[in-house]
C-alpha cells in the first residue's frame, strides 16, 4: 500500500512545484510591468507642460524669479531628470510617495483616505455590470432574433455608445432635479451620517445609486454582448449536442456546460476592465462630486501636483496587475486544461 501511495505523493508534489514555478514567473512579470509603469509614468508626468512651482507661487501671491527658484528647489524639481527619477525610485522602494505640493501632507495618506470611496464605487459598479450583463446576455442567447434579444441588444449598444459623463448628467436631471428621488452629488449627507444607524446606511446607498448606474451600465453592455456571443458559439459545439442527445435537462446543460465555458471570455473582459474602471471613475467622480481617487487625480492634474498624480497612477496600476493575476488563477480554476496547455 505504501508503494502505491508513494507515486501519488510524488505526483502531487510535482503538480504543486509546477504551480509554484508558474506563479513565481507570473509574479516576476508583474514586478517588471510595475517597474515599467513607474518609470514611464514619472517621465511622462515630468515632460507634461506646466510648472508646479509657478502654479504654487501664483497661489501664494509671489511670482518673482528668486521665489520660484527657491520653491522649485524645495520641491526637488531643480535637478536633472534622471537624478529625480533615481531618487523617486529609491523613495518608492521604501513606500515613500513624497509630499503633496499643495497640501504639504504625505501623499500616501492622502491617497489612502480616498481609496475606500473609490473601491466602494468601482466595486459596486463592477459586480453590478457583471451580474446584469451576464444575465442579459444569457436571456438574449436563449432565443436569438426574438423580441427580447432585439431589446437587450439595442439597450447594450445604446449604453456603450453614449458618453459616460452625458449619461450621468441625464440621470442627475431626471432622477435628482426633475423627480427629486435621489441626491445628485457627494457620498453622504453630513447631518444624516452623523446620526448613524439605518438612516446613515440608507443615505449612503441613495448617494451610490446614480454613480454606480452611470459607471455600471457602460460595462454591463460589454458583458452582455460578450456573454451572448460566447453562449451562441458554445451552444453550436459538438459536446453540447452530445449532452442533449444523452437526455440532460436544458437547465443542467446551461449550468454545467454553457455558462461555465462562457465565463472564460467574461473573466478576460473583466480583468481588462479593472484599469478602465479607474479611468471611468475619474469622469463619474467629477460629475457626481464623489470623494475618491478619480476626483483626486483630476484635481492633482489641474494643480500639477505630480507626487499625488504619480501615486494614483502607480497604485491603480498595482490594482490592475493584481486583478489580472486573480483572473489568471480563475482561468485555471474554471478550465484546468489551460494549465496543461501551458506546460506543453
Amino acid at each position: 500500500m505504501t508503494q502505491v501511495a508513494r507515486p501519488q505523493r510524488y505526483q502531487i508534489q510535482g503538480i504543486a512545484a509546477a504551480y509554484g514555478r508558474a506563479f513565481g514567473l507570473r509574479l516576476a512579470k508583474a514586478g517588471l510591468t510595475l517597474f515599467a509603469v513607474i518609470v514611464l509614468s514619472f517621465l511622462l508626468v515630468r515632460m507634461a507642460p506646466g510648472d508646479p512651482a509657478l502654479i504654487l507661487a501664483g497661489d501664494q501671491g509671489g511670482s518673482d524669479r528668486a521665489f520660484v527658484d527657491e520653491l522649485r528647489h524645495h520641491l526637488g524639481l531643480d535637478g536633472p531628470l534622471l537624478f529625480q527619477l533615481w531618487r523617486y525610485l529609491q523613495n518608492i522602494a521604501s513606500f515613500d510617495f513624497g509630499i503633496s505640493y499643495r497640501d504639504q501632507r504625505p501623499v500616501l495618506d492622502i491617497v489612502l483616505e480616498k481609496v475606500p470611496a473609490t473601491l466602494l464605487l468601482t466595486g459596486s459598479a463592477f459586480v453590478f455590470s457583471i451580474v446584469l450583463g451576464v444575465t442579459l446576455g444569457a436571456l438574449s442567447a436563449r432565443r436569438p432574433g426574438s423580441a427580447v434579444d432585439v431589446v437587450i441588444t439595442t439597450i447594450s449598444v445604446a449604453f456603450f455608445a453614449m458618453p459616460m459623463f452625458w449619461v450621468g448628467l441625464v440621470f442627475i436631471i431626471v432622477f435628482a432635479v426633475k423627480l427629486g428621488w435621489l441626491p445628485s452629488y457627494g457620498m453622504e449627507t453630513a447631518a444624516v451620517s452623523a446620526r448613524g444607524g439605518w438612516a446613515a446606511l440608507g443615505d449612503r446607498l441613495s448617494h451610490m445609486v446614480l454613480p454606480v448606474l452611470t459607471l455600471g451600465f457602460f460595462y454591463m453592455s460589454v458583458h452582455a454582448r460578450v456573454s451572448r456571443t460566447a453562449l451562441l458559439q458554445i451552444s453550436a459545439m459538438d459536446f453540447i449536442r452530445t449532452a442533449r442527445a444523452k437526455g440532460l435537462s436544458p437547465w443542467r446543460i446551461w449550468r454545467d456546460h454553457l455558462l461555465r465555458n462562457a465565463l472564460l471570455p467574461t473573466i478576460t473582459v473583466a480583468s481588462l476592465q479593472a484599469g478602465q474602471l479607474i479611468g471611468g471613475s475619474i469622469l463619474v467622480e467629477t460629475v457626481f462630486a464623489w470623494p475618491g481617487i478619480g476626483r483626486l487625480a483630476f484635481n492633482a492634474l489641474s494643480g500639477r501636483d505630480y507626487n499625488v498624480l504619480l501615486a494614483v497612477f502607480i497604485l491603480s496600476s498595482l490594482g490592475v496587475i493584481i486583478a489580472n493575476l486573480i483572473a489568471d488563477a480563475a482561468y485555471r480554476l474554471i478550465d484546468p486544461r489551460l494549465e496543461r496547455e501551458g506546460k506543453t
